[in-house]
């Protein structure tokens, strides 16, 4: 996505400048915990929930093309039109729509045009439920209007008509067919389909909380009637789906109905015309359980039960019909094939044998043993040769059929992310790659991989390693500056900090993503002697593989039970040569845990480091000034070398100046805090204590702003800095003569608190540079700073003026937790700069800034 802003701002200063902006990628993931959350269309694209945004995925590429802001509640389901069942009917469909529910009960109806690949927010359906949707189901009728169904926790099931517009950019009108209400035991799952034969009827199956599926019947303009239930599973029922209606002896008089539940079994239910149901036994298997008998206008249905498939050991979240292959564009083939995905952590897919007609397993893939819980969705591509499963954690795992005599399913490359906010972000020292922690207890780094088989640009972005997967939320990550192997500390929901050093796999691997070459930048030591690391059974401390470990597989009985708390299987390390799948970064890419930081009476909430990689700053939650205090580190030997004391609450945000002689620090105690830091090497000191001589004394204490003060960033190139604050302002402050603090200036008041800043320098002689600004409503903003000095009168003259406003498209869903310009050498003439952000809508976006 692109988009080019020229505008010319009254505020201060004026200026006229054109800036493109690129989005170069985004790292969203479904919610963990939402089943009917992702939907695989007949466009070619995976829609899923992403808090508040609807994300799009293609599969081929393995990127997330977009999100779509617009809901103000998480969204629990989407819903293509055409589904992937109707794509042999879509082949020369321009225009695609597609439906998703949220936690409100709004739905929300979106246009996608293939020729131009442009999303468009239609409309919201006219009547929300009451509580969160949990299922849409919708059949095209023709390409102008469909007809869907949508449940939700308030026990009421909603039909609806939509006519789409006959142009791109139109109206589309709702029509409400039905309302059904299903009393306090709500339905969790529904489909929708054509009766076969000449009825012009509509059935409609749902299935919740009281173990029955629900059959109504009605007609294309209304009057759904309760029509039947059956009966025949143990426990909730999970997933529908209606077949295309079956063709047998040439008359199409068949539909086929699919059900699976947490009583682990998935049965197939057959609905035959009364009429031809005798003619039908007698070719199809020897016997049938017949169930109930509901009316259609004048025709009559037998139900019967076609098959019971017991193969899964845990609730079977999802069963999906392979779809329809086209005969000659109009008229189909119904395969008789089934995936199911489980609990169990497999998807399986079902097929009849040919000489005795019962249905068996004849592909499982999955068994991801400890790296996952299981599966909560299995969907089918649209041409049926990949099967895509949704797990616990929002992760992805994709399998392809690469076979040609024979089926050969091979995992593939998809989108990987966090699955809950995104707290923090950090460059590495070069910016060769972006970490990311956050409240889903994982820290994640994501990389661009050069030169990769397949793509078209030669640089596409990756999750490269999975450092830390820990037992507690993590707040706060900052990456040690300087020359040497790459560290991080990082500060959870706990007291204590944690130091990790990159494995020799990691670096090995960062090379071939980065250089593609053998050979080792010469600021890395290559005598690391750990390989990896391994989870502890609590999942705290990750302990070292070494690389002259011999390893023996332990010996156990034949009944003991491997997979479990206490004896999780050890992690493989390898260097990897191509991206990781979900599989490989869960569990083969962690990083050692090299040395605890105690002192801290709280939650640690914000951790800097400074640019020459020798200090370590970190504060935590705070409701008093003796704990509000800022511990330093000295890294290398971790030993607290100055406890800071300025604040009485939670110390928001800190950072070192570049020179490294002032840190500064905001907090929610509304004012800012600037302490002078010297260091002095001393050999002695070094030699007795292991630490150079540390000086440090505080600077001034200054009330900002009017509210929290949320964020602060320094100017690269000069003693100026930006606070930012719940109040909405951000204001620009400058050190002079060494120890006096003086605004120079409050930009205009913005639209929503000023969550995060992030200040990088263009041209050093003139003091000019970009200042990033992240609010609370997801919204980021670029403002161009100069900063010019009078040497003769000793006077800052600062000016300022809205370079770009981000298009909300491309922007988060939710606050911005913090922002970070990628670390390069800029030259003068430089025409391209990187921003990071990250946010509370579980994504990290990385957008590439071109000057034009």
């Amino acid at each position: 996505m692109e988009g080019i802003v020229s505008m010319e701002c009254p505020v201060m200063h004026q200026v006229s400048f054109k800036l493109r902006i690129r989005q170069r990628k985004i790292y969203p993931v479904l919610s963990a915990l939402i089943v009917n959350n992702v939907s695989w269309g007949a466009s070619g694209f995976v829609a899923f929930g992403a808090q508040n945004a609807v994300a799009i995925f293609c599969a081929k590429s393995a990127k997330i093309l977009t999100t779509l802001p617009g809901h103000k509640a998480s969204v629990n389901c989407t819903h293509w039109l055409p589904s992937n069942k109707f794509a042999f009917r879509s082949r020369n469909l321009q225009r695609h729509f597609l439906l998703s529910g949220a936690a409100d009960g709004v739905i929300i109806l979106w246009e996608l045009s293939l020729a131009d690949k442009k999303w468009r927010y239609i409309s919201q359906v006219p009547q929300p439920h009451k509580k969160g949707v949990t299922c849409i189901n919708g059949i095209m009728m023709s390409q102008t209007d469909a007809i869907f169904a949508s449940t939700s926790s308030d026990g009421t099931i909603f039909v609806w008509e939509v006519v789409f517009p006959a142009v791109s950019g139109g109206q589309c009108t709702f029509s409400c067919l039905e309302t059904l209400f299903v009393g306090s035991k709500a339905m969790v799952t529904i489909s929708l389909a054509e009766l076969p034969g000449n009825t012009s009827h509509l059935v409609l199956a749902t299935g919740g909380l009281d173990n029955k599926i629900h059959l109504y019947c009605g007609e294309r303009t209304g009057k759904f009637i309760h029509a039947c239930e059956l009966k025949g599973h143990t426990d909730w029922i999970r997933s529908l789906d209606f077949s295309l209606p079956i063709s047998i002896n040439g008359e199409t008089d068949s539909l086929l109905l699919v059900s699976s539940s947490q009583d682990k079994g998935i049965r197939i239910w057959k609905m035959a015309l009364r009429d031809s149901h005798n003619k039908i036994e007698e070719v199809g298997l020897a016997s049938y359980i017949k169930g109930p008998v509901f009316v259609a206008g004048s025709s009559a249905f037998q139900i019967s039960l076609e098959s019971l498939l017991i193969g899964h050991e845990d609730w079977v979240y999802s069963v999906e019909w392979e779809p329809p292959s086209s005969v000659d564009g109009i008229s189909c083939h119904q395969p008789q094939s089934i995936l199911s995905a489980s609990m169990d952590k497999t998807m399986m897919i079902w097929q009849p044998e040919k000489t005795t007609g019962i249905w068996m397993n004849v592909v499982t893939v999955g068994e991801l043993s400890h790296c996952a819980l299981g599966f909560y969705g299995g969907h089918w591509s649209p041409h049926a040769d990949s099967i895509l499963a949704h797990g616990y954690g929002g992760s992805f795992h994709l399998w392809k059929n690469i076979g040609v005599d024979f089926d050969n399913w091979q995992p593939q490359k998809v989108p990987s992310g966090h699955f809950a906010a995104v707290t923090d972000i950090s460059w590495a020292r070069s910016g060769d790659y972006l970490l990311s922690v956050s409240h889903d207890q994982t820290s994640r780094i994501f990389a661009p991989w050069l030169n990769e088989p397949g793509s078209q640009n030669g640089n596409t972005w990756h999750e490269i390693a999975r450092p830390q997967v820990h037992g507690h939320d993590i707040n706060c990550v900052t990456i040690i500056q300087g020359k040497g192997n790459h560290r991080f500390v990082s500060g959870a929901d706990e007291k204590v900090a944690r130091v990790f050093e990159a494995p020799l796999s990691f670096l090995k691997t960062l090379n071939i993503a980065t250089s593609q070459t053998s050979n080792f930048p010469e600021d890395l030591q290559v005598d690391v002697q750990i390989l990896g690391a391994n989870m502890s059974a609590l999942g705290l401390s990750q302990k070292p593989i070494y690389v002259q470990a011999s390893y023996e597989a332990p010996v156990r009985k034949s009944n003991e039970v491997v997979d479990t708390l206490e004896t999780i299987p050890d992690a493989v390390p390898v260097v990897l040569t191509e991206p990781p799948i979900e599989e490989q970064l869960a569990w083969h890419t962690l990083w050692p845990e090299s040395y605890k930081l105690y002192g801290h009476g709280n939650e640690l909430f914000s951790l800097c480091c400074d640019h020459e990689g020798k200090l370590v700053a970190s504060s935590c939650k705070a409701q008093s000034a003796s704990v509000a205090e800022i511990w330093l580190w000295q890294v290398g030997s971790w030993k607290t070398v100055g406890r800071l004391q300025s604040h009485s609450l939670t110390v928001t945000q800190m950072e070192f100046s570049y020179d490294d002689k002032f840190l500064l620090a905001v907090s929610r105690d509304r004012q800012f805090s600037i302490f002078s830091v010297t260091q002095t090497a001393n050999e002695i000191l070094v030699r007795l204590i292991g630490t150079d001589d540390i000086s440090y004394q505080l600077l001034t204490r200054k009330e900002a702003h009017k509210r929290i003060v949320w964020t602060c960033s320094w100017n690269p190139f000069g003693h100026e800095f930006a606070t930012g604050s719940r109040d909405k302002t951000v204001k620009i402050w400058a050190i002079e003569k060494g120890s006096s603090i003086k605004q120079l200036m409050t930009l205009p008041p913005f639209d929503s608190s000023v969550t995060a800043l992030s200040w990088t320098g263009l041209h050093r002689q003139s003091n000019k540079g970009f200042l990033a600004v992240g609010m609370e409503n997801g919204f980021i903003e670029l403002w161009s700073l100069s900063i010019q000095r009078n040497e003769d009168s000793n006077v800052t003259v600062p000016t300022a003026a809205l370079a770009m406003r981000f298009d909300p498209i491309m922007c988060h869903v939710s606050a911005v937790s913090r922002l970070a310009w990628r670390n390069t050498e800029k030259s003068e003439d430089c025409r391209s700069i990187q921003l990071a952000s990250c946010g509370a809508d579980h994504s990290v976006r990385v957008f590439e800034v071109n000057l034009v």
